[in-house]
């Protein structure tokens, strides 16, 4: 059963990989490299969990897929955002926003 911390999970995953395309084209491995590098490697995505994500966020339109080839190296899917991904970026960073802000209200988590 789906509870708070799996959505919690779930909208985070998303946010992470509408904000690390949101400056050009990337391919899931380096989505995952880059989520993982920027976090100190404590946000780390599996390939079984990352494509299937990709997939699903490409058919609701907030990302678009297209198979490039580069010589010597093999086929790749980059991932672009699109407006309508730029819109939902925009709002889960207020939502998250928000929500970090009200954490910090009750937990003092802060470290400012």
């Amino acid at each position: 059963m789906a509870g708070p911390q799996h959505d919690l999970k779930k909208g985070s995953a998303e946010l992470m990989v509408l904000a690390v395309v949101e400056d050009r084209p990337r391919h899931g491995y380096d989505i995952a490299r880059r989520i993982d590098e920027a976090s100190g490697g404590l946000l780390r995505f599996h390939v079984a969990s990352l494509y299937p994500m990709l997939y699903r966020m490409e058919r609701r339109g907030w990302i678009q897929g297209r198979w490039i080839e580069k010589s010597g190296q093999r086929r790749r899917r980059y991932y672009r955002l699109t407006p309508a991904g730029r819109k939902v970026l925009a709002a889960q960073r207020r939502e998250w926003q928000s929500l970090v802000s009200a954490l910090d209200r009750v937990a003092r988590i802060s470290t400012g």
